[in-house]
C-alpha cells in the first residue's frame, strides 16, 4: 500500500495547472452514451474514479480511446447492454449517471448501489422520485438496482432538497424522453451547466442551466462532437488555501474564478490577498490568519468539498473558527484525524469548533476520502516531524498526482510504497 510522507514546510511559491473537473467529467463521460455519433473530450483528468469508468464502458460495449494529453474519444455506437458490474459501479458514487444517460436508449439498466465516500448515507431517493414520475420503476436487488421504463415521458419535477447528482441525472434521462421536462429547486453547480452545455453542443434542448428551474425539450437523437471540462473549482481553493496554511505565494492557472467566489470571500476574510486575472487567481500570505465562522451550503454557496483543508487552515488561525456543516453534518472524519495531530477541535451536531494557533505535531494518519486526504497534506505541512498518510487510495480517487503538484511548490512531501518500508524495518531489527 502507498502511503506519504509531509515534512514541515516554511512557505510555498509557484503555480499549479488546475485539471479539468472531477466531478464534470463522471457526468460528461456517461453523457457519452447518449449520442448516436463519438464524442470527443478533453480535459479529462486520468484518475481513479475514470479509470473505472472506462472499464465499465468498455464492458458495456462503449468504445474508449485515450488520445493523450486528457482527451478521450467515447464511440457508444457499438454499445451492447446497459447491464453494469455492481462491484465496480459501486466503487463510485455517479455510477447512478449510465442510468438516465442509458435508459431512454435501451429501457431498462442495472446498477450497483452508489459508492464512493460515504458520509453516513447520501439517499437516492430523489433520483427514484424523480424517475417514477417520468414513467420507470424500480427493482432493488442485494447488492444492485434495476430501472425499467417501456417510455421516459417528459414532467415537471420538484426536488424536496437541491442535489446536484439528481439534476444532472435526471436531466441525462429527459433529454432523449418524450415530451418536456421541467426541473424545479435544480442544483445550479457549475458541474450541472458544464454537462447540459455538452449536451446541447450533441444536439439537446436545455435551457436554464446554472438556474433553479430548468427545462428539457426531449429530442429523439443526438450528433457526435467536441467538448473541454471545465477546471476543477475544489482542487483550485485547496491550493489557495495552501498558501494560507504555510504563507507564501501560490498561482493557480486555468481556472474560472467565477466558480470560486464564495471560496475567495471567505479566504480574504481569513486573511489572504487574492490576485484575481480572467483565468488565474494568486493567493498572497504572511501568515497572519483570522479566526471565521463558515457555513456550507450549496453552489453557490461555500463548497462541502472544500471544508475539509479549510479545516486544516484554520489549525493555523488564532483564536476559535466556527464550522457549520450543513450538507453533510457527519462529514468530520478529517478533524478527528487533525486532534490526533494536536488540533483542538470539537465536533457537536454538525458543527466544529477550531481553536486555532495550537502547534501541530506530525504523527501517523488515515485518508478517508479525497478531500480528507488534502486537508492532512495542508496540515502536514505546518506540523513538527513527519507526517505519514495512509489511505493514499482515496486521494488518488480526485488527483491526478497530488504529491508532484505539491513538490513543484516547494513542499516537503514524498510518496512511498509502506509496506516496503515495514519489510525494510522489520529486516533492519532482525540483523540488530
Amino acid at each position: 500500500m502507498k502511503a506519504i510522507n509531509v515534512e514541515w514546510t516554511p512557505s510555498l511559491h509557484g503555480s499549479v495547472n488546475i485539471p479539468g473537473s472531477k466531478n464534470s467529467s463522471l457526468a460528461l463521460l456517461a453523457a457519452t452514451c447518449l449520442a448516436d455519433e463519438p464524442v470527443t473530450l478533453h480535459g479529462i483528468p486520468d484518475i481513479a474514479d475514470l479509470r473505472v469508468i472506462y472499464e465499465i464502458a468498455q464492458e458495456l460495449g462503449l468504445h474508449v480511446l485515450h488520445e493523450g494529453s486528457g482527451t478521450v474519444v467515447m464511440d457508444p455506437r457499438s454499445i451492447m447492454n446497459a447491464s453494469l458490474d455492481p462491484v465496480k459501479s459501486s466503487s463510485f458514487r455517479a455510477a447512478y449517471y449510465f442510468v438516465g444517460s442509458l435508459l431512454a436508449k435501451f429501457g431498462k439498466v442495472t446498477v450497483g448501489y452508489p459508492g464512493g465516500d460515504d458520509f453516513v448515507s447520501r439517499p437516492m431517493d430523489q433520483h427514484v422520485k424523480a424517475l417514477q414520475m417520468m414513467g420507470a420503476t424500480f427493482t432493488f436487488h442485494q447488492d444492485s438496482y434495476t430501472v425499467e421504463a417501456k417510455e421516459l415521458r417528459g414532467t415537471s419535477i420538484y426536488f424536496d432538497m437541491i442535489t446536484s447528482g439528481a439534476t444532472i441525472n435526471i436531466m441525462l434521462a429527459a433529454v432523449r424522453a418524450k415530451g418536456t421536462t421541467v426541473l424545479l429547486n435544480a442544483a445550479r453547480d457549475p458541474e450541472v451547466t458544464d454537462t447540459a452545455n455538452l449536451l446541447n453542443q450533441l444536439g439537446a434542448r436545455i435551457t436554464g442551466a446554472g438556474t433553479d428551474m430548468i427545462r428539457i425539450e426531449g429530442v429523439s437523437s443526438l450528433r457526435g462532437g467536441e467538448y473541454t471540462v471545465i477546471p476543477d473549482r475544489l482542487i483550485a481553493g485547496a491550493f489557495l488555501m495552501a498558501a494560507g496554511v504555510t504563507g507564501g505565494s501560490v498561482t493557480v492557472q486555468h481556472v474560472i474564478p467565477e466558480h470560486l467566489s464564495s471560496c475567495l470571500a471567505k479566504l480574504r476574510e481569513i486573511g489572504l490577498e487574492l490576485d484575481v486575472q480572467d483565468n488565474a487567481i494568486t493567493a498572497h500570505s504572511n501568515g497572519i490568519l483570522r479566526a471565521v465562522r463558515v457555513r456550507t451550503a450549496m453552489y453557490p454557496g461555500f463548497a462541502t468539498d472544500l471544508q475539509q483543508p479549510l479545516t486544516a487552515l484554520l489549525t493555523q488561525a488564532r483564536g476559535k473558527s466556527i464550522i457549520g456543516e450543513r450538507i453533510y453534518p457527519n462529514r468530520f472524519n478529517h478533524a478527528h484525524q487533525l486532534v490526533r495531530m494536536g488540533a483542538n477541535i470539537k465536533i457537536r451536531s454538525g458543527v466544529a469548533s477550531i481553536q486555532g494557533g495550537i502547534p501541530l505535531r506530525g504523527t501517523l494518519v488515515h485518508a478517508s476520502d479525497v478531500r480528507a486526504g488534502i486537508c492532512l497534506i495542508l496540515a502536514g505541512l505546518r506540523a513538527e516531524g513527519t507526517t505519514t498518510i495512509a489511505g493514499v487510495q482515496h486521494i488518488d480517487r480526485g488527483y491526478e498526482d497530488v504529491v508532484g503538484s505539491f513538490r513543484a511548490l516547494g513542499a516537503n512531501i514524498r510518496m512511498f510504497d509502506s509496506e516496503e518500508k515495514l519489510s525494510k524495518e522489520a529486516k533492519l531489527k532482525q540483523s540488530n
